[in-house]
């Protein structure tokens, strides 16, 4: 029996691609699952009173997973996407033991470190593998289906940890869901998933500079993080857009918990903001193909902006925490796939990964910075005044989109142009 060709498309490339659609629900599932009950486990079972302590475990996951993305980016093309995926679940099986066992917070951070490795393999493969396979046609769609699955995982999981830790102990919770997920993705990785590499060499051999190679960190890393307007650009509104999650992932709970809700309220808030992210893509990620890139990606930051303003104003009512979970997963939807499109637009195919890798190192930092900033502002000045902070980051953060991506704001694109720009790497 002759092998099957290779095409590119999501049609011709249907199963692989819906594999690897569910294996990132089980991604997003793993941090779904902390949402709802980590920051109260650090103040139930550890007796954790600083929100700056509390989210340390935040900056750790952040900071692993940014360092995982970048060298991912880089080894995806000499070790292969199937190996690093597979990679990054066996690095997920120690996670829910660590936290079992846990006789101090300091395991928890240590755990929260391999979740940060797990989710820079595991998502940002099922994200290249994905854009490999489909090719440049459909990548904003594409890429639409693979974060609303992602974040739908984080969104069931959250609500219903949070939902479960109304009846269980929350550790409990979280370990178990842990286990069996961590086990039935790397199962799937192993036994199922096909690299992508062939879909590369296909989609480079049809490019002008068919013969170029994938450019080395040196060159990556400079050219998305100052050098190139559209790239700097998509990696600043990466980093702020963390930012802000990882303020709704820490602290959130807590200011609502000091305002009264319990914990299904909060697992209800913790669950709303990523579903309505998540099934928003699907629709704002096709939209990206048609209009372009740039308008929905500052929309997106001045409604996460608007959102966070309206939950800073709120006093923790959950009528009004519910309404701004909600638009802040409006927004969010917006700009989280057009900025990974936005990025492969600008790069060939060959140098998609390495540049993939440090767009999303920066935005991964946005947890690193969004878990120091919002735990020693909310220690200095409370809950609300935190979140009022991140807010007026993200609003700069859009402005800033607004003036320097390249293109016209609200202008769909012509026909000629939606294929995307290739633009080789120096």
């Amino acid at each position: 029996m002759s092998p099957r060709p290779v095409e590119l498309g999501l049609r011709e490339n249907l199963a692989q691609f819906s594999l690897l659609v569910a294996i990132n629900a089980f991604v997003g599932a793993m941090v779904g699952l902390e949402r709802s009950t980590l920051p109260l486990i650090g103040r139930e079972d550890f007796g954790l009173t600083s929100k700056t302590a509390v989210l340390s475990f935040i900056v750790a996951f952040g900071l692993a997973k940014a360092l995982t993305n970048l060298a991912a980016g880089s080894l995806a093309s000499r070790a292969g996407r199937r190996r690093l995926l597979i990679a990054g679940w066996a690095i997920a099986l120690p996670v829910p033991l660590l936290i079992a066992l846990a006789p101090s917070w300091e395991w928890v951070v240590a755990a929260n470190v391999l979740l940060g490795v797990n989710q820079g393999l595991a998502w940002s493969m099922t994200v290249v593998m994905k854009i490999d396979l489909v090719g440049p046609a459909r990548r904003g769609f594409a890429l639409g289906l693979n974060e609303a699955a992602g974040y739908g995982g984080v969104a069931l999981a959250a609500a219903a940890s949070g939902w479960l830790a109304a009846e269980y102990a929350s550790r409990d919770v979280l370990v178990v869901a842990a286990a069996v997920i961590a086990v039935a993705a790397l199962t799937l990785s192993v036994l199922l998933v096909r690299d992508t590499a062939e879909h590369v060499a296909l989609e480079q051999s049809r490019q002008p500079d068919a013969a170029e190679s994938p450019p080395p960190l040196r060159r990556a890393f400079p050219d998305a993080t100052w050098r190139r307007p559209a790239l700097r650009a998509c990696s600043q509104a990466g980093l702020v857009n963390n930012l802000n999650d990882a303020l709704a992932w820490g602290l959130v709970p807590l200011f609502l918990t000091a305002n009264g809700a319990n914990v299904a309220q909060i697992g209800l808030i913790a669950g709303l903001y990523p579903a309505v992210w998540g099934l928003g893509q699907i629709w704002t990620g096709h939209w990206s193909d048609r209009v372009g890139r740039k308008l929905p990606i500052v929309a997106g930051m001045l409604l996460q902006a608007a959102a966070l303003g309206v939950l800073a104003a709120s006093d923790g009512k959950v009528p009004i925490a519910v309404a701004a979970s909600v638009l802040l997963g409006v927004g969010t939807a917006l700009v989280y796939p057009t900025l990974i499109a936005a990025i492969s637009d600008a790069v060939s195919p060959v140098a998609r990964a390495p540049v993939v890798g440090v767009y999303r190192f920066w935005r991964d930092m946005g947890y690193v910075a969004g878990g120091v900033v919002a735990g020693v502002v909310a220690d200095a000045v409370g809950f609300g005044g935190a979140i009022a902070v991140v807010a007026a980051l993200t609003a700069v953060s859009g402005l800033w989109v607004a003036f320097d991506l390249p293109g016209s704001l609200g202008s769909p694109r012509p026909a000629s142009d939606r294929r995307p720009e290739v633009v080789p790497m120096p």
